[in-house]
């Protein structure tokens, strides 16, 4: 090797220990998501979480109340929730929950809705108008990863070799008002590998924090693209301070959440907490108060070995368990229990593991 190569070397060597001794900036104000489908092979659903094929919904037992038919019975409360208008979009909220009513119909904006989720770098795993449910697959946001000199070089070229270890998954749910408008949840579900042996040859993926910063900046997105400039957005998302109202009871044996809402407010909080959650939401009768949810319990000491192989397989190992979630108010005062897929009151172990998630999101 001549002179001018092992110089050439011992340059480049050093550049790229310079490079990896340095502070790598996380671009953490930044989102710049990437499917998990498009970074390699295997990538579904992480453990614990997987969802059954769609043609597999539970029916209900009797005449079939669907969501995309369902007619409000219940008339709003005076003031359940404090809100913003910008033209036709407002923003109602409940604590850290918020969500927006758009006073046009369901199945105008849906193609607006997916096409939003697109452009923002998911794949959709669920696009279903009829129920009103549309989710993302997992997918990485790129933009936590270190944006150092190697990353913005040779990284470019391996790109799916860098992970930040964690995915995010997001579910839009719309429902139809009253008046003829449309209400746009936004959930977000997230994951984290973690190593599970000191040799670090190991690893499995398990739920983290719903982070409720990450679903108002999506609905500021979701409020720019239908319409909302980002002056009126920022102002009209601005949080709200708001004391815990949930609480946890036994009525008649039977575990419950009580809450000092009314019917309105109690049924969107309630879903979107199913929705953060990870419950698989089949149908919903908000005239009876009811929302129809398959549940998987988790298998937290689940191991899935190596990143691409098994990385979040279908198989989790447990079967999902139907039940029904009752929203039932009297006067200013709500209470949510757990029913069995017959209607009958759950007491298990799983309905009080149920109360519990319920109840923990609620605060």
């Amino acid at each position: 090797m001549n002179h001018i190569a092992k110089a050439g070397l011992k340059v480049g060597v050093l550049g790229l220990s310079l490079a990896l001794g340095a502070c790598s900036v996380l671009q953490s104000e930044k989102i710049d998501y990437k499917s998990a489908g498009t970074v390699g092979p295997g990538l579904d659903v992480p453990p614990d979480l997987s969802q059954l094929n769609r043609d597999s919904r539970y029916v209900v037992p009797g005449a079939a109340v669907t969501a995309s038919n369902y007619k409000v019975g219940q008339v709003a409360a005076a003031a359940p929730t404090a809100a913003t208008s910008l033209g036709d979009i407002r923003v109602e909220r409940a604590g850290t929950q918020r969500w927006l009513v758009v006073n046009r119909p369901a199945d105008k904006l849906w193609g607006s809705v997916r096409d939003f989720w697109q452009q923002n770098g998911f794949l959709l795993t669920e696009d279903n108008a009829g129920l009103g449910i549309m989710e993302t697959d997992w997918a990485e946001n790129r933009a936590k990863l270190p944006q150092d000199i190697i990353r913005s070089t040779i990284g470019k070229v391996f790109e799916s070799l860098y992970s930040t270890g964690e995915r995010d998954k997001y579910r839009t749910r719309l429902e139809r008002t009253a008046t003829g408008g449309t209400e746009i949840y936004i959930s977000h579900r997230g994951m984290v590998e973690v190593y599970t042996s000191q040799a670090k040859d190991q690893t499995i993926w398990q739920p983290r924090p719903t982070d409720p910063e990450l679903e108002v900046e999506f609905l500021r997105r979701l409020m720019l693209k239908l319409g909302a400039n980002d002056a009126q957005v920022k102002t009209a998302l601005e949080p709200e301070i708001a004391k815990a109202n949930a609480r946890i009871a036994t009525i008649n044996n039977q575990p419950v959440v009580q809450l000092d809402d009314g019917f309105d407010r109690a049924w969107r909080r309630v879903g979107l907490t199913l929705d953060r959650t990870g419950f698989t939401v089949e149908d919903r009768d908000r005239s009876k108060g009811t929302y129809f949810v398959r549940y998987v319990p988790p298998n937290a000491t689940k191991i899935q070995p190596g990143f691409f192989t098994k990385l979040f397989s279908k198989d989790n190992g447990s079967a999902p368990l139907q039940y029904r979630i009752a929203v039932v108010t009297e006067g200013t005062a709500t209470t949510v229990s757990v029913l069995n897929a017959a209607g009958a009151p759950e007491v298990s172990d799983n309905a009080k593991k149920i109360v519990q998630i319920i109840a923990d999101d609620l605060k």
